[in-house]
């Protein structure tokens, strides 16, 4: 799907402000509220834009943060163990790397028997998962969405 300067900008004005209403951003921008509408269900409806709540893990009693990197045998085991690893809701992130341990995940417990449990009962039971390296978090600084510099997405004038 091709986005263009509109699009950018109404993704910017929902970045800083998911509750936003149309008319506010259909102001701020010069649009029709009808057009800011029509764009937000079009970039919804093609995957580039969720509204969401955000909600603080430890704020609600998920104390236990971890990253934990994983080996998969045989390779071609890796994607659908990913993708296992992507289902459970313990997971805020889950990618396939180079190295040693080919999918890293980060994931938010309840607290370390809800990691244990979770690692013994839960990944370690994923077909081809053969070992893991668990680090934990001890102080969280950030926790939040990535914030994207949309105007890096317009093309640069030379």
């Amino acid at each position: 799907m091709e986005i263009d300067k509109t699009d950018l900008a109404i993704m910017s004005q929902l970045q800083e402000d998911g509750r936003k209403s149309f008319t506010d951003i259909a102001s701020e921008l010069g649009l029709a509220k009808n057009t800011v509408r029509n764009r937000v269900t079009r970039l919804q409806d093609s995957g580039l834009l969720r509204i969401i709540g955000w909600v603080d893990p430890t704020a609600v009693g998920y104390t236990s943060p971890a990253l934990i990197q994983i080996a998969v045998e045989p390779p071609n085991l890796i994607e659908d163990a990913a993708n296992a690893l992507a289902e459970m809701p313990e997971t805020r992130f889950v990618a396939m790397m180079t190295g040693e341990y080919p999918i890293i995940v980060d994931l938010r417990c309840r607290d370390r028997e809800h990691l244990t449990e979770l690692i013994t009962q839960s990944i370690y039971q994923i077909p081809g998962v053969i070992s893991m390296r668990t680090n934990t978090y001890l102080h969280v600084y950030k926790y939040g969405p990535t914030r994207v510099d949309l105007n890096a997405h317009l093309p640069r004038h030379t």
